[in-house]
């Protein structure tokens, strides 16, 4: 089991930045990549950002590119999403995920429970 838990998230205007944490339990945490989803209101779950099991290789969204870094620090069993630019489309309950198998978090093995992103216009 990886227990994961979500910080960070917060009510914002539009253009600002924020940062988002996962710290991570249980099971190795370089043995699985991980990344974030978002969910909006009234919308499906979609993928965010993804990182690699050594963090060499990050994918993200094309309606984040350019805009959120996803990164992580094994050595503190942390994944972050750092969130610049923010738009009042990017607000959402932020999920964390772990998979062991797929690096772009195609079967999520792990979720986390959350954490809400407001951004206001």
């Amino acid at each position: 089991q990886v227990q994961l838990v979500e910080s960070g998230g917060g009510l914002v205007q539009a253009g600002d930045s924020l940062r988002l944490s996962c710290a991570a339990s249980g099971r190795t945490f370089s043995n699985y990549a991980v990344g974030w989803f978002r969910q909006a209101p009234g919308k499906e779950r979609e993928f965010v950002a993804a990182v690699s099991r050594s963090g060499g290789s990050t994918y993200n969204d094309d309606s984040v590119k350019g805009r959120f870094t996803i990164s992580r620090d094994n050595a503190k069993n942390t994944v972050y999403l750092q969130m610049n630019s923010l738009k009042p489309e990017d607000t959402a309950v932020y999920y964390c995920a772990a998979s062991g198998n797929s690096r772009t978090l195609r079967v999520v093995d792990y979720w986390g429970k959350g954490t809400l992103v407001t951004v206001s216009s």
